[in-house]
């Protein structure tokens, strides 16, 4: 049963998870104000939109849940959470907001447009006609919630003055808040992180917030640099610390990009000095590169390029571990194909990472995604210590907690009563 219609419920954040959370409460009739320090909704949204607005993946839902990891999270919970709203459940409300989807060769779930705007814009006047109220440019600054709720926001001056002109100080007492404040991926979203110390004074956890989903670095030799730079890694598969990835890479001047990284962000960090090890030829075994191989008696290395068809960034990488490792035979050339080790130095800074692991504790949290210590506080999105490779599940991930929130935080106010 809803809460009734003077139940009235704050919603912080902007993004797919802060969205999603005021469309679910709206939508059974709950009064709910939206927060957001920037002067407009979903930047992060629409900047991930750039390459087409991945919006989840089509994968069988035994492996979709896998891709989801972090400390003592609670696994179960989670595949509940994503059975309840699930990816074809996201492709349903994009067509409700009349956004047409598809799924691309890769499992990857796109509006058919491929752009972010559209679906953004009839998301916001759906969320208005609801009677959701926004309020921009109010940055959280402080949470107290004993004995009452209070929620005191910084009132952020706008270049024109016109909105909020003098800076400002704003205090909301709302039935209930849902917090989705977001990691600390492309700050000039505002997704900063700066939340983290808000939780001090309350005695929460709050896990670093570190890179995810990002490059990592490496120190390639100056004249190996310019042959391979830019140049792609394609149809590989990688391991670190027991896991693997299959995809591409992406040679840069400051190490790799690419799904392959990505996947393997968490198991690089577990490392002490982290290792990727990629095998360029997954689909074939030593015995049958060394079958490709058996008439060669001499220039093995230029020989492999053709009889092993690599391209030239690979041969450009064989070439010089060959090299420094004394290479000379054809067992040892399809051994490194196989295991080619590079050790890598330091995942790229946060503010370049597509999302960030870190965040708010499970330990704090209760399975309604609610404080144990301040039960009137639910949380949703990044802000929570989980993570998931790109390729769709980060937004499943942040719809899927914001309803799951929403849901918890109308319960949370039945169960007091205001139903």
């Amino acid at each position: 049963m809803p809460p009734s219609s003077t139940a009235r419920i704050a919603v912080v954040g902007g993004g797919p998870a802060g969205l999603f959370a005021a469309e679910t409460l709206a939508n059974q009739g709950v009064q709910v104000d939206l927060y957001d320090a920037m002067p407009s909704v979903g930047r992060k949204f629409l900047v991930a939109g750039r390459g087409g607005l991945n919006l989840t993946h089509g994968e069988a839902m035994d492996s979709f849940r896998t891709r989801y990891r972090g400390p003592d999270m609670p696994q179960t919970s989670w595949d509940q959470w994503l059975t309840d709203f699930s990816p074809q459940d996201i492709r349903n409300w994009a067509a409700g907001l009349g956004i047409e989807t598809f799924e691309a060769s890769s499992g990857r779930v796109y509006p058919k447009e491929m752009k972010a705007a559209p679906l953004l814009r009839r998301w916001v006047d759906r969320l208005r006609g609801f009677g959701v109220r926004f309020h921009m440019r109010h940055r959280l600054c402080r949470i107290e919630h004993d004995p009452e709720l209070r929620l005191h926001f910084q009132k952020i001056a706008g270049k024109d003055k016109s909105e909020n002109p003098l800076d400002s100080f704003y205090v909301d007492s709302p039935d209930a808040v849902i917090l989705a404040l977001g990691g600390a991926s492309w700050p000039i979203t505002g997704s900063d992180g700066k939340w983290t110390s808000m939780f001090d004074h309350l005695g929460i956890k709050v896990q670093p917030l570190v890179s995810a989903n990002c490059g990592w670095e490496l120190e390639w030799p100056k004249d190996l640099l310019g042959k391979i730079e830019g140049l792609p890694l394609k149809n590989c598969r990688a391991f670190a610390d027991g896991e693997s990835a299959s995809g591409e890479l992406m040679i840069t001047r400051y190490g790799l990009e690419g799904g392959i990284i990505y996947t393997l962000g968490a198991a690089l960090r577990r490392m002490e000095s982290p290792v990727i090890s990629i095998d360029f030829k997954p689909t074939a075994e030593i015995d049958d590169l060394m079958r490709k191989m058996e008439s060669v008696k001499r220039n093995i290395l230029e020989e492999s390029r053709t009889r092993w068809r690599l391209s030239a960034q690979v041969h450009a990488l064989l070439e010089w571990q060959a090299e420094l490792r004394g290479i000379q035979d054809v067992a040892g050339l399809a051994a490194l194909v196989k295991q080619f080790p590079l050790a890598l130095q330091r995942p790229r800074p946060i503010d370049e990472a597509i999302s960030s692991a870190g965040g708010i504790a499970w330990s704090n949290l209760t399975n309604e995604l609610s404080l144990q210590a301040a039960p009137a506080i639910f949380l949703a999105g990044e802000m929570i210590d989980w993570e998931a490779p790109t390729g769709g599940y980060l937004m499943q991930g942040c719809f899927a907690t914001g309803r799951h929130s929403a849901l918890s935080a109308m319960r949370f106010l039945a169960e007091k009563g205001q139903n």
